[in-house]
């Protein structure tokens, strides 16, 4: 057994997602799985945490559950959170230390979260072994991420689509202008796909199998040229017969399921860009509107919100990490950043 002495004081970045939870220690990723936490139904006590847990999903028998401890981009089950990030925490933590150590947090958070939401992910970081813990908006931690100079007199404009919620933010001189943050997001689009597969072929899909369609074939045109995915083959029961059935899914009828969602996206971008100031309004035109978080990587995405707003649209590199990585910068400069919480 190693004993590690040096490790009283940690320092992390949280970038606690609906769907994935990622850490950052020493700049670099060390974790990233998906939030999800398996418990013990009879004593409550974990069992397993991220992938592990993730496979267990919609799997489980009488003695375990899973949980999403997070719903819309806010804690839903207090107890699941704190153990969730226990167990995601362990990971980070190479060798046995003698002491607990003392840990320095910054974790993003959805930027139309309320007092008693902000209040939830403080206390469930501070149960976890936390000791001095900083908040900051997830569309400011993108912008970040993103390489913008957020402290500039210039307007940026991000949207952040995630698991649980769209972060719509306009950044100016290291703060936020314009905020608006929609619970439409990823949850949204694959319960749109589970929906469409039981109305459209009486067919039960899983909410994974239903994530599966959107990885593959999710689009937000009906029309995507030479970029166009193959069908995907969806197996499962018929909805009345509990027969197996096997069907071939186009991306073209997935865009179609999709529409109603990505309009209410479309409606509060729009609603953000009215709320504008005109001099940030003019820079944003001049710059262009940054897309991040995995909604970011639907197919199409940009190039219809590019032709419906006319304003171009830019995916940003990695946009799954976005936030992660913003979070990760900010601690870094964690006493020059005033807008850290």
């Amino acid at each position: 057994m190693r004993w590690n002495f040096l490790s009283l004081n940690k320092e992390i970045a949280m970038d606690l997602g609906t769907a994935n939870t990622i850490i950052i220690s020493n700049g670099k990723i060390v974790v990233d799985q998906p939030s999800v936490v398996a418990l013990d139904r009879r004593t409550d006590e974990m069992i397993a945490v991220g992938v592990r847990a993730k496979e267990m999903h919609e799997k489980t028998n009488a003695e375990i559950k899973t949980v999403r401890p997070l719903r819309d981009g806010v804690i839903a089950d207090f107890d699941a959170c704190e153990k969730m990030i226990r167990g995601l925490i362990k990971m980070v933590h190479s060798g046995r230390s003698i002491f607990s150590p003392q840990m320095t947090m910054v974790i993003g958070v959805p930027s139309g979260s309320t007092e008693v939401e902000l209040r939830a992910v403080r206390d469930s970081a501070e149960h976890a072994g936390g000791r001095e813990i900083r908040l900051i908006y997830e569309p400011m931690a993108a912008a970040i991420g993103i390489g913008l100079d957020v402290l500039a007199p210039e307007g940026n404009m991000v949207v952040d689509i995630g698991g649980g919620s769209t972060e719509i933010a306009v950044i100016s001189l290291g703060g936020i202008v314009v905020n608006k943050s929609q619970r439409v997001a990823g949850d949204d689009l694959t319960a749109d796909i589970q929906d469409y597969m039981s109305r459209q072929h009486n067919l039960k899909v899983s909410e994974r199998m239903a994530e599966r369609i959107k990885i593959n074939v999710g689009a937000a045109l009906t029309d995507l040229g030479d970029n166009a995915p193959e069908d995907y083959v969806v197996y499962g029961p018929n909805r009345i017969t509990a027969l197996p059935m096997e069907v071939p899914v186009c991306y073209q009828e997935i865009a179609h399921c999709l529409e109603k969602t990505i309009a209410k996206i479309e409606a509060a971008i729009l609603n953000a860009l009215e709320d504008t100031p005109p001099e940030l309004y003019a820079d944003i035109v001049h710059n262009g509107i940054w897309l991040t978080g995995g909604g970011a990587e639907l197919r199409g995405l940009d190039k219809r919100l590019t032709d419906k707003i006319g304003i171009p649209f830019h995916v940003a590199d990695d946009p799954l990490h976005s936030v992660a990585k913003g979070t990760g910068i900010a601690l870094k400069n964690i006493h020059e950043f005033s807008f850290l919480m």
